[in-house]
């Protein structure tokens, strides 16, 4: 176990801000060693770390928007979850469809920035 975490830290630590929450992909072996993938963050942290939120709405309303994220935030997020074992056949246009999806579902819209200033007039 030891080993396994000096290892993970090595691999981590150059990837991603440290304190930034990771999948690992572990396969022990049944003579003591082990294999290791480090994945990219979950895609619900990157999109509140994208629309500068600390966590999300209890709960999510459709008719009102929660946070704002930019469609090029949205193009990051999909190029860095292609990268991911599971995802790398999918095009980019697929992945970031699923990140549109995943911000819908937590009540995060996505929107050019000048929008954001016509939205913050609108609150006032």
């Amino acid at each position: 176990m030891a080993e396994f975490c000096k290892q993970f830290n090595e691999a981590s630590e150059n990837l991603y801000e440290k304190g930034t929450p990771v999948g690992v992909k572990l396969s022990a072996f049944s003579d003591r060693t082990f294999k290791f993938d480090v994945r990219s963050p979950p895609t619900s942290y990157l999109i509140l770390k994208a629309a500068g939120m600390e966590k999300g709405p209890a709960q999510p309303s459709p008719e009102r928007a929660s946070g704002y994220i930019t469609p090029e935030a949205v193009y990051e997020i999909a190029k860095m979850k292609q990268k991911d074992e599971m995802r790398w056949h999918l095009p980019l246009e697929g992945v970031a469809k699923s990140v549109v999806g995943t911000a819908r579902s937590m009540g995060v819209r996505v929107r050019e920035a000048q929008d954001e200033a016509d939205a913050e007039e609108e609150k006032k």
